[in-house]
């Protein structure tokens, strides 16, 4: 393209004086043309560049370089009116320079290029990840906005940005597919099912889970579909038809929660799916956050006279705006400086009945105050909460507390978390024994410790994988398998000499390593290629002083092995040295103990089917889905966290402290006035 500089090159002085302050319109013809050579010349016929096609304007001929210019009247000192060129900046492949901010908020200067084609791509992004209705690239503010940062830019209608969102989940879902399809991938699978309630319609989620060559985690929501029943045979033949429909040819195990549904579809998937280590009966675990929270369930479904007082008077107190700022100044008045404010709670999840005594033990001193400011408080309770009660809570809290850090634990899924099964169990099981002294926990630990038992107590029957987790830890391997069965002897044997303990766990120990052994040995077949021959070696472990884990801090105190969990980047840099291992720790490590990922792709969907796109078909619903999470960078939910609601109160205090110096003002001037 002949640009700007072109035109200085060859244009004589007294055009591009003509160019920059123009005469009439009927006058100006544009610059002389680009001098022409005798094209019977051959030797310099391929060296001369052919000039560019002149347009024709009123019968006469225009430059092309008048593209990039634009008329502008001026009204000049003299009062006499003259048009002038204004460049347009229409050259869309010129190259231009621009700030870019980092994560830090420190800018550097780099090149930008005006791109349709990134244009088209960021957009589909805006409306996929940031869950906008199609409707809303039509809005006027939006369009308003576009226009103001690149009038250059074309927005399509609501229907093809519809299309449009459907062809980019088919090319991504085609990329993901030749990963996936790979016979040497490995991969593992959750699901769940869940009921949009403003369609009506049941849906299935299925979520893939693998470590990549560069030992990264990834989630990746596959499938999203509407199913007809929620009979376990039928979710089975679903399962089936996702699996095949992507090609993948390795499933190595199935997350799933307790319902009985999902254990007659694990049956069903038992019965065709090729290549299954134990020929299944290795293939379901189940949810670990799942059993956590049938045991404390079982722990609160005692009636408790103290927590019954706390939650009356935090429902006393929420019931009303006038309460809550009495309730404030409460505790301000106490000294409370503090941005946590008591909370509701769920009758179904047990968590927010533990936000709710925690928060309003730590805000203990401000409902005495409370009381003194609200003379009504103790007249409509009867009887509101007293250093007793507080006590109780205290003691409930602190035995609670373990079971949420532990939900926190194992509900993360972009780190590896199947080699921290084992001594997460039995830190529970210390938990229990330990509160079992208690006279005010007698009770409940009893029922807890039956619901611990029913899933984890017969240690050898746990599910393999959970041991080879700990095998493929570099840091671990047998050590903590070890320890881990002379407490469990220790607690189910007491009976049975020091001698007759140490022969048994040796046994139990080698037991699973030749179960290792023996997976190591089908790896062997299908990943070989002749040039491997390895043995375990034991390595050096890293210290870790902070990790939060009594079973785990008793280990380390008998003389155990100072550990952190399994890092990948161990294996990143010595898998050359241990390829089959290798593969077998990528496989292993990527095992998921909680369904928490399937179940996390109701809350996309959630705001992905409100009750103002209600109409979106379920395969536009799969599509938005699966997209999201296929592109989203951040695993950082859209809600707002504490953070950004803590930030919110901050601009909500300076926009009031702003409004009051405007009405300070306009009152001064009043009072001037008058």
């Amino acid at each position: 393209m002949v640009n700007f500089f072109d035109f200085l090159l060859y244009a004589p002085l007294n055009d591009l004086i003509s160019m920059l302050l123009w005469g009439s319109e009927d006058e100006f013809v544009g610059p002389t043309p680009i001098p022409q050579v005798n094209i019977d010349d051959d030797s310099e016929k391929e060296d001369v560049p052919k000039p560019a096609k002149r347009q024709k304007r009123n019968g006469k001929e225009i430059a092309p370089y008048w593209k990039f210019f634009d008329k502008k009247m001026i009204v000049e000192d003299d009062g006499v009116e003259r048009k002038y060129a204004q460049y347009n900046n229409q050259d869309n492949t010129q190259t231009k320079l621009t700030l870019k901010k980092d994560t830090s908020g420190d800018a550097s200067v780099t090149t930008w290029k005006h791109d349709e084609s990134r244009i088209k791509k960021a957009l589909l992004n805006l409306f996929v990840v940031g869950e906008l209705p199609f409707k809303f690239v039509e809005n006027e503010a939006f369009i308003e906005y576009t226009n103001v940062l690149n009038g250059r830019v074309l927005l399509p209608s609501r229907h093809n940005i519809s299309r449009d969102v459907a062809n980019f989940y088919i090319e991504e879902r085609t990329k993901m597919a030749q990963y996936l399809s790979n016979p040497k991938t490995t991969i593992h699978l959750t699901t769940d099912t869940w009921t949009s309630s403003c369609q009506r319609v049941n849906y299935m989620v299925l979520t893939a889970h693998f470590i990549d060559e560069n030992w990264v985690m990834h989630k990746r929501i596959i499938n999203f579909r509407e199913i007809d029943s929620h009979k376990g045979e039928d979710i089975g033949r679903e399962l089936l038809d996702c699996i095949h429909g992507w090609g993948i040819k390795n499933v190595m195990f199935m997350i799933v929660d307790n319902a009985t549904s999902n254990d007659k579809a694990i049956e069903f998937l038992v019965k065709k799916l090729p290549n299954l280590y134990g020929n299944g009966k290795h293939f379901q675990i189940r949810c670990m956050a799942h059993i956590l929270n049938l045991i404390v369930r079982d722990g609160l479904k005692f009636q408790n006279y103290h927590v019954e007082c706390v939650q009356r008077a935090v429902r006393y107190i929420r019931h009303s705006t006038q309460r809550i700022n009495t309730f404030k100044k409460a505790m301000k008045d106490c000294g409370l400086e503090t941005k946590k404010f008591l909370c509701g709670d769920t009758p179904t999840r047990w968590n927010s009945t533990f936000e709710l005594l925690k928060t309003a033990y730590e805000l203990r001193e401000a409902f005495v105050e409370f009381g003194i400011k609200d003379p009504a408080y103790e007249k409509d309770l009867g009887r509101v909460p007293e250093r007793l009660d507080f006590d109780v809570i205290k003691d409930l809290v602190e035995f609670l507390e373990k079971f949420k850090t532990k939900t926190d634990t194992v509900s993360s899924t972009s780190t590896p978390l199947v080699h921290l099964f084992i001594r997460e169990v039995l830190d529970v099981d210390m938990h229990l024994r330990n509160f079992s002294t208690k006279v005010a926990f007698l009770e409940k630990v009893k029922d807890m410790k039956a619901k611990y038992d029913k899933y984890w107590g017969a240690y050898d029957k746990m599910n393999d994988f959970m041991y080879f987790g700990v095998l493929v830890d570099p840091t671990m391997k047998s050590y903590l398998l070890l320890h881990s069965f002379k407490i469990v002897f220790g607690y189910l044997n007491e009976s049975m000499t020091n001698s007759g303990k140490e022969f048994k766990v040796r046994q139990m120990v080698r037991e699973i390593e030749m179960k290792m052994e023996k997976l190591f040995r089908i790896y062997l077949e299908r990943f070989d290629n002749g040039g491997s021959s390895q043995q375990e070696s034991r390595q050096k472990v890293v210290v870790c002083d902070d990790y939060d884990n009594d079973f785990f801090g008793d280990f380390l105190n008998a003389g155990g092995s100072n550990s952190d969990p399994a890092d990948n980047d161990w294996w990143k840099v010595n898998a050359m040295q241990f390829p089959i291992v290798a593969r077998m720790a990528k496989d292993i490590l990527a095992i998921q103990i909680p369904t928490v990922a399937s179940e996390s792709a109701f809350s996309t969907s959630g705001r992905v089917l409100n009750e103002y796109r209600t109409s979106l078909s379920t395969l536009i619903v799969e599509a938005l889905v699966c997209t999201q999470d296929w592109v989203r960078k951040s695993r950082k939910p859209i809600i707002d966290d504490i953070d950004d609601i803590l930030k919110d109160d901050d601009i909500a205090f300076e926009i009031a402290q702003a409004l009051k110096k405007v009405d300070d003002g306009a009152m001064g001037k009043k009072t001037m006035e008058n």
